[in-house]
């Protein structure tokens, strides 16, 4: 979800894993030549998903840790392209969590130009439609009480790998 801290997060979890972070929403802005609000405005969000789709597909090979978009994995074909490629991981928060880390949301297509209430329960509606969508993740952590360093620990302690190989070892996080 937006707000979660999956940018923040990603880039501290990755320098800590030696690892590459990519923000897919970047690498889709970098691909179109403009940004998120501006291909949702012209184009459309069906026109973003296909973007994010491809923008995924394209990552999922690069060992690093990926920040996908708070609605990537509502789209079956991300959830299958991702599944098995690293640990999937869902940085939980309450709405109002996220209400506070979005401020005014204006960069954020879904939420731009709706009030403070407008934007709670649109965020609430959010997460209901992806919930089941999210549950789906390999690791889920709820991030209310948790700042960023707190979370790194806490992902990077989930993701080390056994002394001793087994099965279920947890992989890299993408």
């Amino acid at each position: 979800m937006m707000g979660a801290g999956k940018s923040t997060v990603g880039r501290e979890l990755a320098s800590r894993l030696g690892r590459r972070f990519v923000d897919a929403d970047d690498e889709i802005e970098r691909a179109a030549g403009r940004s998120v609000p501006e291909i949702f405005a012209s184009e459309g969000e069906a026109s973003f998903r296909r973007r994010e789709l491809s923008a995924v597909q394209g990552l999922l090979a690069s060992n690093a840790v990926v920040a996908l978009g708070g609605g990537a994995v509502t789209q079956s074909s991300i959830r299958q392209a991702i599944a098995g490629s690293g640990t999937v991981i869902y940085l939980r928060a309450a709405p109002e969590t996220l209400l506070q880390r979005v401020g005014d949301a204006q960069s954020r297509p879904l939420l731009a130009g709706l009030g403070p209430q407008e934007r709670l329960r649109r965020l609430q509606e959010l997460l209901a439609e992806r919930e089941a969508a999210y549950a789906e993740a390999d690791l889920c952590i709820d991030t209310d009480s948790l700042g960023p360093g707190e979370l790194v620990e806490r992902l990077a302690g989930s993701l080390q790998p056994a002394a001793t190989p087994s099965l279920g070892t947890p992989g890299v996080s993408r």
